[in-house]
């Protein structure tokens, strides 16, 4: 990968985390308790947090739907974004995390707001599109990455004209331009091809750095109609 000033993006980092997104017991203790319980820390930023927060609160999102909740960080923000009556589903294949999810969102009083629904991701949005669930206005990928392109054609189904979609790390540190990339890479390249050439969607990637260069991809749905 091409030199960055990586002190100058941590000191740039560092200054928006301490002034526009401070930590607050709620989060610190979910990231304490996922750590403790052996959760990867894979976790979005809390710089990022408030970029899923405002997003929700620009798009005035009422239903959520989050691909991949870990330990119910980045749902935390989401759910304290949601519009009034509005709620959160997420979505989780791993029991413990789940289990951890749980307390955090009780913890931090949004349990009538955030439901988190256990299974296979595909299976379960595939359950949803079945039922006809209402569409969602905001939905967040960020789970395995190889799965990714179907997830987005899944998400797809539960959309709306003007529903947002974002996808968390669509740099990877870079190595998505890399012609030997490992497995994660190409399935998060398959997603940026994909939501490039896609004309149902208007997208863009913001460059995120925390510990390595990374990206949110933001997709607008124009037309759920090829």
């Amino acid at each position: 990968m091409e030199h960055i000033d990586e002190a100058l993006l941590k000191k740039v980092d560092s200054f928006i985390e301490s002034a526009f997104a401070p930590s607050d017991d709620v989060l610190t203790a979910a990231l304490r308790d996922a750590d403790a319980a052996g959760l990867p820390a894979i976790h979005v930023s809390s710089n990022e947090g408030k970029l899923l927060y405002l997003l929700a609160l620009i798009a005035n999102a009422r239903r959520v739907l989050e691909i991949g909740t870990l330990g119910g960080y980045s749902t935390i923000w989401l759910g304290r974004a949601v519009a009034p009556g509005g709620r959160v589903v997420t979505l989780e294949s791993n029991s413990l995390h789940a289990k951890v999810s749980r307390g955090n969102i009780e913890r931090a009083g949004l349990r009538d707001i955030i439901q988190i629904r256990e299974g296979r991701a595909a299976e379960t949005l595939e359950t949803m599109i079945a039922a006809r669930e209402e569409p969602f206005d905001l939905i967040f990928i960020d789970a395995d990455k190889p799965s990714y392109v179907e997830y987005l054609r899944l998400a797809l189904k539960l959309s709306r004209p003007g529903t947002v979609i974002l996808a968390d790390n669509l740099i990877c540190n870079g190595r998505v331009f890399d012609a030997d990339a490992d497995e994660n890479a190409r399935g998060v390249k398959a997603y940026n091809e994909a939501i490039t050439s896609d004309t149902r969607l208007e997208s863009l990637i913001v460059p995120i750095f925390r510990e390595k260069l990374d990206g949110l991809g933001i997709s607008i749905v124009r037309t759920t109609e090829r």
